[in-house]
């Protein structure tokens, strides 16, 4: 007799992988997975899966009625914003995922910030949305500072170009005219530290994960362009030197208003929610939520959870979450991806890639593909070795030397959680503190 849970993942990427591992602790589940391409990690820990495009919410919730799934755990946000985690709840399978309604905010900014203004919720930064790319042209050259410049739709983190950083006036003119049929939003350009708080959420009650550190720059030293991430790190109090617990209960408090907000607008929201906040001298503003785990955080965090997670969704779910469900490993983190040597401009795919031994640290498959028991590149991130240990520098050595002991047409950002790096980003935030 069948008695195990049935449970399915949506999306096929590093963090999905982190996901379906999380859950696969549990032995009273079954995995299942829905994913554009076959992630051989995911495919491993799972008793079935569909290769097939994620945001198809029909083919999905029929390949879910099929095998009986219980629950859902939604990863990407295309899926979100397709109205796929609308679609399993009307066919009566638990969602964690927010409603296609909530999820706007991630993937409509203008949407974001014009429920932050409404309900006065803090750390909103003072912005502009723009119909037209000529609106935004005039609007850039008569703004005295710097700004960041986006489109208000979802870009896969590489869609912000900012003033000061990646581009001066004119550039940013340049790159909002190619921003066409789209609402652009143009945002002041926020000085700081960055950092994200993710938290699960029931509805109304939120439970915060680990701090962690995305490195969006392309190559060592944060120089190059944005990319979907390269590397996160946390640190074994999972809290930050440069965050003051003052800071801490200022994010937390934006994050639980906006919560609030949504559910004020007839949108409850369920599922994981990603903060991602600049501590700013005058303490922390959002750059942006994410409607889900960020990739590769939730990488770092799934690694430390030491909870059920599968109690964690049902908790979600129900609208019964509460801080003693969750818990996490006293440990420090360095995840850092393992990318195609031209990636993010010109990657190359189809390169086979050897890995070798890795102690200490977990593997997450990413954008690769297994042919005859051989990994090859895709055009995307490849994989991800999160590193543990009890200080960062435990970690940050172990997810070094496996990355080094990869072999193939890859290379990786050899900084993120070292000493080095980690000390620029106190002494920076000190400097603009005075």
């Amino acid at each position: 007799m069948d008695i195990k849970m049935r449970i399915l993942v949506v999306g096929g990427g590093g963090r999905e992988h982190a996901i379906a591992a999380a859950l696969s602790k549990n032995t009273n589940t079954e995995l299942y997975c829905v994913m554009a391409k076959k992630n051989p990690g995911i495919a491993k820990l799972c008793r079935e899966v569909l290769i097939h495009p994620e945001t198809d919410a029909e083919a999905v919730v029929a390949f879910a009625k099929q095998h009986n799934i219980l629950y859902a755990v939604m990863g990407p946000e295309a899926p979100l914003a397709s109205g796929v985690s609308d679609a399993l709840t009307a066919a009566g399978i638990g969602c964690v995922g927010p409603s296609k309604n909530a999820a706007r905010i991630e993937t409509d900014k203008g949407f974001c910030r014009s429920l932050m203004q409404k309900h006065k919720i803090d750390g909103c930064p003072a912005y502009k949305l723009c119909q037209t790319p000529e609106e935004a042209a005039e609007y850039i050259r008569a703004y005295s500072g710097d700004l960041a410049v986006k489109p208000t739709g979802l870009t896969g983190g590489k869609g912000v170009k900012v003033m000061g950083e990646q581009v001066d006036r004119e550039g940013a003119v340049e790159y909002a005219m190619t921003l066409k049929n789209q609402t652009i939003i143009l945002e002041e350009r926020l000085l700081g530290e960055e950092f994200t708080l993710m938290a699960f959420v029931d509805g109304k009650t939120l439970v915060p994960m680990p701090l962690v550190q995305d490195h969006k720059r392309a190559f060592d030293g944060d120089k190059g362009p944005n990319t979907g991430g390269m590397g996160s790190y946390t640190l074994a109090d999972h809290k930050f030197p440069f965050v003051t617990d003052a800071d801490y209960a200022a994010a937390f408090s934006i994050m639980q208003a906006t919560v609030d907000a949504l559910a004020k607008e007839g949108c409850p929201y369920k599922g994981v929610l990603y903060g991602q906040f600049m501590n700013t001298a005058t303490g922390p503003k959002v750059i942006e939520y994410n409607a889900r785990f960020g990739d590769p955080e939730a990488m770092n965090v799934l690694t430390l959870l030491e909870s059920d997670f599968v109690t964690i969704a049902e908790h979600i779910i129900a609208g019964t979450l509460s801080a003693k469900d969750v818990s996490f490993a006293k440990k420090a983190t360095v995840c850092k991806y393992i990318v195609p040597q031209d990636y993010p401009e010109n990657p190359h795919a189809g390169d086979k890639i050897t890995v070798g031994a890795h102690e200490n640290t977990i593997l997450y498959y990413a954008n690769v593909v297994e042919e005859n028991g051989v990994l090859k590149t895709q055009t995307s991130r490849t994989m991800a070795f999160v590193g543990v240990g009890s200080s960062l520098a435990d970690a940050e050595a172990a997810a070094e030397a496996a990355c080094r002991n990869v072999s193939g047409n890859v290379r990786h950002r050899t900084d993120i959680g070292t000493e080095e790096l980690f000390a620029k980003r106190i002494s920076h935030m000190k400097e603009l503190r005075g």
